[in-house]
């Protein structure tokens, strides 16, 4: 597949979608943002990447901004989601013709030439407005941080998930007591779990759906599993690769398995979805699909990708908001800007509707919250986020995952062995250490990354 974005979308934009538009009562087209609101004294130009039910979700979110700021006009603009997205903003910050706020996911940062193509946040003018560093984990808000200044306001993370049928695992013993996944702390357990599942399921059905033909979803696997493992890739100067081939192997084994031992098609590595509503027991996917699952009346649970290797760690992605530059940015604008970024971000509850974890942790302890299924399941992920390195080449869908994605898939599939794929992806990371950033001309050891 290589683009999981387009499934993803197709996927929100049919039944987990609707079901996410319909269950708040408004249409996922939009509501006219291009009329100066009446009354309005500032206009906030906003773009976004979110379409199907993350559009819808949130549609609603500004809606709500717009009745609770009516000074304010939103013009927000939806875009293509992936590189074109990140093509335009960067054309738009160079041109001076950028739009008051935008949308990025926060590993794209580093290589968008912060101070150049972004601009900082005020944090005292974010305080005002409710948002201060100490609401989020640590770890997240460091991300945004580049040369000592805030370049990314995170508004959630989204992560890879394991779902499983709860139906089908009762069934083959595997739930316990409270009605959840039995613990799983190593590779014997996880595959002691497959091998009593596979009894269980319905002929025609593979065990696990875990994109194996994906290079985007195979990389963001490798990832969870090489952090549980310890391993790391670059020193702190970003001069030096310490990618540990042997960490990388025992990886590449695991995921290859899944193939050999009969737990997963390769057939049927772009019907995960499909397989799993017709009564898998298991599907690796993102938690955008949710609603998909949530709008089929699905028996299930979703946890974090378990430990196999003992520590915990699931890859993680966040969905940020960005201040494109702007040679004149400042006064009402641009505090309009950064009153609309603070009200979604602390107004976050509609956002987890569509599976993401809100960033702003307030939120994660309120009682609506915690009545959400399955999200209240995996929200410990916040605190277990495997992320890729923080360097211009990585972020989602990014140079990074573009080179090393197809070398993982080609283990997973058996064309070649993990010994040599390990040591392929060691070759391909000190390639990728040496190339310029196309946005300023600087390697990652020279481009000011640290935080």
């Amino acid at each position: 597949m290589g683009r999981p974005g387009l499934n993803r979308r197709q996927l929100l934009a049919t039944a987990g979608g609707l079901a996410v538009a319909g269950s708040f009562g408004f249409a996922a087209l939009g509501t006219g943002a291009d009329a100066l609101a009446s009354g309005a004294r500032t206009r906030v130009r906003y773009w976004n990447l979110f379409s199907g039910g993350d559009g819808a979700n949130m549609i609603a979110m500004l809606d709500a901004f717009r009745r609770a700021a009516p000074d304010i006009d939103v013009k927000d603009s939806t875009l293509q989601w992936g590189n074109p997205f990140y093509t335009k903003l960067a054309m738009a910050a160079a041109g001076n013709r950028a739009p008051d706020l935008g949308v990025m996911h926060l590993g794209r940062v580093p290589g968008f030439s912060p101070g150049r193509l972004l601009d900082p946040w005020d944090v005292g003018l974010l305080a005002r407005y409710g948002v201060r560093e100490q609401d989020f984990n640590p770890r997240l808000w460091q991300r945004g941080i580049v040369d000592g200044k805030l370049y990314a306001l995170p508004l959630d993370i989204h992560v890879q998930l394991c779902f499983y049928r709860k139906d089908v695992l009762k069934r083959a013993g595997l739930l316990g007591g409270d009605g959840r996944i039995v613990p799983v702390t190593s590779t014997d357990d996880w595959f002691g779990v497959l091998k009593e599942a596979k009894k269980a399921t319905k002929k025609g059905l593979q065990t696990i759906g875990l994109w194996v033909n994906d290079q985007n979803f195979q990389w963001w696997f490798f990832l969870a599993f090489y952090t549980q493992l310890g391993g790391t890739w670059f020193d702190t100067a970003q001069r030096e690769v310490t990618f540990d081939t042997d960490k990388a192997v025992q990886v590449l084994e695991f995921l290859r398995r899944h193939i050999t031992d009969g737990y997963a098609d390769p057939a049927l590595g772009s019907v995960n979805a499909e397989q799993f509503i017709n009564g898998a027991p298991f599907a690796w996917e993102g938690n955008w699909s949710v609603p998909v699952y949530s709008g089929a009346k699905l028996d299930y649970g979703a946890i974090p990708l378990p430990p196999v290797f003992g520590g915990q760690a699931t890859h993680a992605e966040s969905h940020s908001f960005v201040l494109p530059h702007q040679s004149d940015r400042g006064g009402a604008t641009n505090e309009a800007a950064h009153r609309l970024a603070a009200y979604v971000v602390t107004h976050a509850q509609q956002w987890a509707a569509g599976g993401h974890i809100p960033a702003y942790t307030p939120t994660l302890s309120t009682p609506a919250y915690r009545k959400l299924d399955p999200q209240s399941e995996y929200v410990s992920a916040m605190d277990h986020q495997a992320t890729e390195p923080k360097v211009w080449f990585a972020g989602s869908t990014g140079v990074l995952a573009q080179r090393i994605g197809p070398i993982v898939v080609s283990s997973t599939l058996g064309s070649a062995g993990p010994d040599a794929v390990a040591r392929r992806m060691k070759r391909e990371l000190t390639t990728l250490l040496a190339m310029k950033n196309p946005m300023d001309g600087r390697t990652a050891a020279q481009g000011g990354t640290a935080a």
